[in-house]
C-alpha cells in the first residue's frame, strides 16, 4: 500500500451549512456538490476534504458514537510565517468559524491557534519552522 491519504472524510450535520462555510463565505472550489447528500474540496494536489451528510454517513459506515464534546481529530492547515496564522484566523473568523484560541507561541517552536467550523472539528492554523513543517508548505 502507498505511503499517503486520499480523501479525509468528516460526517456533518447540514451539507448546505458546510458549503456555505467552506464555499461562500472561505472561498474554497468544489469539485462535487450534491445537495443535502456530499460537499467534496480539493485540499492539496491529491487530497479531497469530503463532508457527507451525517446520515448517509452512517448508513455506508454505520453508527457514529454520540456526539459530545470536541470531535476526536484535527485539520491542519500550515503557513509559512506566524502572521499568516494570525491572517488565516482573523478570515476564518469573519468567514463565520467560532474562534477556539489566538495565535500563540508554542513551547515545539512554533505558532499556532484553532478555529471550529459549522459542525466543531478544529481547524489547526500553524506555522511550523521544524523540517516536517517545510515538508507540506506549497
Amino acid at each position: 500500500m502507498d505511503q499517503r491519504i486520499s480523501f479525509v472524510t468528516l460526517a456533518v450535520g447540514d451539507v448546505e451549512r458546510s458549503r456555505g462555510f467552506y464555499v461562500d463565505r472561505l472561498g474554497w472550489q468544489p469539485e462535487v456538490f450534491v445537495p443535502g447528500e456530499v460537499l467534496m474540496l480539493r485540499a492539496g494536489e491529491r487530497l479531497v476534504l469530503s463532508l457527507w451528510d451525517r446520515a448517509h454517513f452512517e448508513a455506508e459506515v454505520g453508527e457514529i458514537g454520540a456526539p459530545s464534546g470536541v470531535p476526536p481529530v484535527t485539520l491542519a492547515h500550515n503557513v509559512a510565517t506566524p502572521a499568516e496564522v494570525d491572517e488565516v484566523l482573523a478570515t476564518a473568523r469573519e468567514a463565520g468559524a467560532e474562534p477556539v484560541s489566538a495565535g500563540q507561541q508554542r513551547e515545539w517552536g512554533g505558532y499556532t491557534g484553532y478555529f471550529a467550523d459549522p459542525d466543531g472539528y478544529r481547524w489547526e492554523v500553524a506555522y511550523n519552522p521544524g523540517p516536517i513543517g517545510q515538508v507540506v508548505l506549497p
